[in-house]
């Protein structure tokens, strides 16, 4: 059960990833529209007490001016600020907001010599600077309501960034997680259908052998073909994680060869799939792996013989050299690729197959780009597909 679960939520981290989120930028926003709306009504109540001030000073009347002043006292005392006035001798005077009960500052009952009171000054004073007046009072005050909460915000984003952080990277590494389980079942079908292709053609020989007939010295040679096909095979999948080698390639031979072994095993009836090529006898050369470029250039043609399958065509692959490139063309008269995919079309895992797990075109990219230093292109044509392949010249 514990596993199930396990791989539902492996497959659901990123929308997972995604939801968490979506759901910290909402809060903050919330936090964010919630503190304006705060600080609005901080400023509108200022105002209102700096208006009330400023209507004492302009009033001559003692009694007014009197009443006027415990108002302003009342209203600033009502914002919620923690606060503390003693006189020059440090007796208590008044003080407002203190989170006592029951409460030693109430009008009705004040018990200002409370301890607790003078103790909770030299707290304050140690966490601000009280003010001293010309007189010898001290005012101590706390901290207000909008630090608390600019506080707690910062705290508050601070633990939704640390858990955006963690869904991220959690669902960073699930993808990843994904992508690499996919890419191993895309090896092992790669391995299958290279595989596949040597052992059905020799089955096919084996079964022509059973009847006689003039053609033995023929079979054989395909047979032949078939094993070398299987030992190149096999050395391809040695060479995985290995340093590639650097050697004088004669790329008309080796995309001749590659030809000559697909070539017999075309369907010759219906459906007919026709395969040309136009190479110089030996070369051009290039410096690189003759096992890793052979495998580039016949997942180059799998691709084409795959997107004609079922229909029919023609292959035309070409090579020649322009100035310090040499240039493999792979062109078809198949279905072509969609737009949507072909700005994706060398990553792991693109196909425009059913049931292909897009790994041949990859492989061949990584190949031409990585190991030989060249580049890997699709270009569109009217009928069909073109892939161009440039490599350095050794």
């Amino acid at each position: 059960m514990a596993v199930k679960l396990a791989k539902k939520l492996r497959h659901a981290a990123p929308t997972i990833a995604l939801s968490m989120a979506m759901v910290v930028g909402g809060i903050s926003l919330w936090q964010a529209f919630g503190m304006v709306e705060y600080l609005r009504t901080e400023a509108r109540d200022r105002s209102r007490i700096f208006g009330l001030v400023v209507g004492v000073l302009s009033d001559p009347s003692p009694e007014f001016r009197t009443d006027q002043l415990l108002g302003i006292v009342r209203q600033i005392t009502d914002t919620g600020l923690p606060l503390i006035v003693t006189d020059s001798l440090g007796q208590v005077n008044l003080c407002a907001n203190l989170e006592f009960e029951p409460d030693p500052c109430s009008l009705q009952t004040p018990r200002l010599n409370d301890p607790r009171i003078q103790n909770l000054a030299r707290e304050l004073g140690e966490l601000n600077q009280p003010i001293i007046n010309p007189l010898g009072f001290r005012i101590y005050y706390g901290e207000s309501d909008v630090g608390r909460r600019l506080t707690g915000l910062a705290v508050t984003q601070l633990v939704m960034l640390a858990v955006a952080m963690f869904a991220g990277t959690w669902g960073y590494r699930t993808a990843a997680h994904l992508h690499r389980d996919r890419l191993w079942v895309a090896m092992a079908r790669e391995s299958a259908h290279q595989l596949g292709t040597p052992l059905m053609s020799a089955a096919a020989w084996i079964e022509r052998l059973r009847d006689p007939g003039p053609d033995t010295g023929q079979i054989a040679k395909h047979l032949s073909a078939d094993l070398d096909r299987l030992e190149r095979v096999a050395q391809r999948f040695e060479r995985i994680g290995r340093p590639a080698t650097h050697q004088p390639i004669g790329v008309g031979t080796l995309v001749a060869r590659v030809a000559s072994y697909f070539g017999p095993r075309l369907p010759k009836h219906a459906n007919k799939i026709r395969l040309t090529v136009e190479a110089p006898t030996s070369g051009p050369t290039v410096l690189g792996d003759p096992v890793l470029l052979e495998w580039a250039v016949e997942a180059l043609i799998r691709n084409s013989i795959d997107a004609l399958s079922g229909k029919g065509g023609k292959i035309l692959v070409s090579v020649f050299k322009e100035n310090d490139k040499v240039f493999v063309v792979v062109e078809d008269d198949g279905p072509g690729v969609g737009i949507e995919v072909r700005d994706s079309l060398f990553e792991p895992g693109i196909s425009t197959k059913s049931g292909g797990w897009g790994l041949g075109l990859a492989l061949a990219s990584r190949i031409i780009d990585d190991v030989h230093a060249g580049s890997l292109r699709f270009e569109a044509i009217e009928n069909g597909a073109r892939f161009v392949a440039e490599l350095p010249v050794g």
